[in-house]
């Protein structure tokens, strides 16, 4: 682990991942293209141009989870900020934190609160670190760049307070079940008894919904770009040959596993290499790699399914309207 001194604005930037080793560890990116349909890890999505990718689609009109979550933190901020009670506040693929502020700006009201973002973009870390410092000057910003499990390793090993773990922006559904129970695992572990989890999960309604809200609109090309950028970016790590413009995206609800999955589908038989990993994978026309996946809840189950993990529900907050929900959990 190594530290790097932030500007003004982050107190520091710990890089608590081995440096850049999560782009160049290969082995669960060979595991998942091994899968059917093949499939590439969502963190290889998040490079720079990734992060202000992704950005671009919590902008787009139909795209209601950063709106909705948004509200219900303004609306709800102080309660929970008087139920979190921690000083230390983590936030697992923090990315811009725009979402987070009105949070941190309620629990630096209330006592000395120091903020650990967790993100594999260091340069996310830097413009959110600075855009802090002018939206909470009482808040303290440590910056740990790298993967989930690394950056809760480090708080494991460096806690000495009473911690929240929060995982926003519908996160959590982005993990296959497999995923999922690891990091909620892995979450466990390193939260003591008493700490909080605040999470947030988008929850099951009609399929147009959510292909409306994952494709993108007449005009809008974020998705798409976005998509794409999944096969770029492991092209330039993986020495491959992926050709873009033999994909064409799109993403679609699978009703019996409450998922979206988004996929890049050939448009044209194919192979493609990834030279760097000894891989080679074959297209035919209508084949697809998957390059998302977004689970959806249902809300009683979703709390059941938690206990198995020692967290224990305390309260939630549901936008009815759009079916979408924080929740805090305690752990046992």
């Amino acid at each position: 682990m190594s530290k790097v001194e932030g500007r003004a604005g982050i107190e520091s930037i710990e890089s608590v991942d081995g440096d850049t080793s999560f782009w160049t560890d290969s082995d669960a990116l060979v595991s998942c293209l091994r899968e059917a349909p093949p499939r590439i890890p969502s963190h290889f999505g998040y490079d720079a141009l990734g992060s202000n990718l992704f950005e671009e689609i919590t902008a787009l009109p139909d795209y209601y989870l950063t709106r909705v979550e948004d509200g219900l933190l303004r609306r709800h901020a102080n309660d929970i900020a008087d139920e979190l009670g921690t000083p230390w506040i983590a936030e697992l693929g923090s990315g811009s934190a725009k979402k987070t502020r009105v949070l941190l700006a309620a629990c630096a009201a209330r006592r000395q609160t120091t903020f650990l973002p967790i993100d594999v973009s260091r340069e996310m870390l830097v413009s959110s670190g600075d855009a802090l410092a002018i939206d909470c000057r009482d808040v303290t910003v440590r910056g740990l760049w790298g993967r989930y499990e690394a950056g809760l390793r480090w708080i494991r090993r460096e806690r000495s307070t009473p911690v929240t773990v929060t995982l926003l922006g519908s996160t959590l559904g982005n993990t296959t079940p497999t995923e999922r129970r690891n990091l909620l695992t892995e979450i466990t572990r390193t939260l003591a008894p008493g700490d909080c989890f605040l999470v947030s999960v988008d929850l099951i309604k009609p399929a147009h919904i959510f292909e409306s809200c994952y494709n993108d609109p007449p005009g809008h090309s974020a998705f798409v770009r976005f998509r794409l950028n999944h096969l770029a970016h492991i092209n330039r790590r993986f020495d491959g040959d992926f050709v873009l413009d033999r994909f064409q995206a799109r993403a679609h609800y699978n009703e019996h596993t409450h998922a979206v999955e988004g996929h890049l589908y050939a448009t044209k038989d194919h192979m493609a290499k990834l030279r760097a990993l000894d891989v080679e994978l074959k297209f035919r026309a209508g084949d697809s790699i998957n390059v998302g996946f977004s689970a959806k809840f249902d809300p009683s189950r979703f709390v059941d399914n938690m206990r198995q993990f020692d967290l224990i529900p305390h309260t939630h907050w549901i936008d009815q309207r759009w079916k979408y929900g924080l929740f805090l959990f305690h752990r046992r």
